[in-house]
């Protein structure tokens, strides 16, 4: 087992990127997202939108303000898990805030042989690679910074940034989740 640390022991890295930060998620639900306030205003059918006040939305504006780049990929199921569509309701904000935020199924994640775990890759130099137990609860954080890892992840972004569909498109094509 590679040597993880808590999540908490990396989030020095959003504050450090100096150009890009990405991530790709291949969860089909994730256990923080169970446990949020939005959780159950999701539940409700309330809309999840941009909130100024949000640590992450305020953020996201400073680095893009300072021209740098918040990008990632979420893979989705036909039709979406309830986790899933639990993160395109939530991710308008995020996207209002100033992330880009794309979309891929599955299906055409594993046609193009990407990952099956997610990470976060900074500045295509540092790779923060997940390690999340069946009840999508992150157990650790695998960084890495070794050259030809790190080249696989920014080949995989890459792929995926290039076949995926931005959010708003995205939720078009979505089943409906009435």
């Amino acid at each position: 087992m590679p040597a993880l640390v808590p999540f908490e022991e990396i989030v020095h890295l959003f504050d450090e990127f100096e150009h890009t930060a990405w991530r790709l998620e291949t969860q089909r639900g994730y256990a923080t997202d169970r446990v949020s306030p939005n959780w159950a205003r999701f539940q409700r059918g309330e809309r999840l939108g941009y909130d100024p006040a949000s640590p992450w939305h305020v953020s996201v504006r400073e680095k893009i303000q300072q021209g740098k780049v918040f990008g990632r990929v979420r893979l989705v199921d036909y039709p979406p898990t309830e986790g899933q569509r639990f993160l395109l309701a939530s991710g308008l904000g995020n996207v209002e805030a100033g992330e880009d935020i794309r979309n891929l199924y599955r299906v055409d994640a594993e046609r193009l042989g990407l990952p099956d775990f997610d990470f976060w890759l900074f500045d295509s130099r540092i790779l923060a690679r997940f390690h999340i137990d069946d009840q999508g609860v992150t157990v650790g954080v695998e960084v890495i910074d070794d050259a030809p890892t790190v080249l696989l992840a920014c080949q995989a972004r890459d792929a995926a940034w290039h076949h995926a569909i931005p959010t708003g498109e995205f939720q078009a094509q979505v089943p409906s989740t009435a």
